[in-house]
């Protein structure tokens, strides 16, 4: 079974009431995984392409906690799926060994990125035609 099959949208529980919304993400818990690192990207325009790589063993979760974006995966197989980020309560897991690409941010979107992993360079994949290599040779 392929990686991309398992990406999939999560939607958060939200709490609150007159004074507003509390959105609560708890590792193990509303992801599934320990949160190792946490990071967002801001700043962004609607031509900018963000990821264009791959991870051997990082998993990501994505919130566009304000404004809206989209993310791009890939199999490298022919088989791709685009998710539009544009609620601050929901997200999208991303295991590993899946081809990622964000892009069409809004002026005002903040999108937040919980790790499953410390920050390793050489678990990044950033060639496309080397994604394909792996993944073929890997059987994923």
């Amino acid at each position: 079974m392929h990686n991309i099959n398992k990406v999939k949208k999560i939607d958060f529980p939200q709490k609150g009431d007159e004074r507003g919304h509390l959105v609560v993400v708890e590792g193990e818990v509303d992801i599934p995984f320990e949160i190792k690192r946490v990071f967002y990207i801001y700043g962004s325009t609607m031509d900018v392409i963000r990821g264009q790589h791959a991870n051997r063993r990082s998993e990501f979760v994505l919130i566009n906690v304000a404004g809206t974006s989209k993310v791009k995966v890939k199999d490298g197989e022919g088989s791709e799926a685009v998710f539009c980020l544009d609620q601050p309560h929901s997200g999208i897991y991303l295991p590993s060994m899946v081809w990622k690409e964000m892009y069409d941010f809004s002026v005002d979107s903040v999108l937040l990125v919980f790790a499953n992993a410390h920050y390793e360079p050489d678990e990044y994949i950033r060639n496309y035609d080397e994604y394909i290599k792996e993944i073929t040779s890997q059987g994923i």
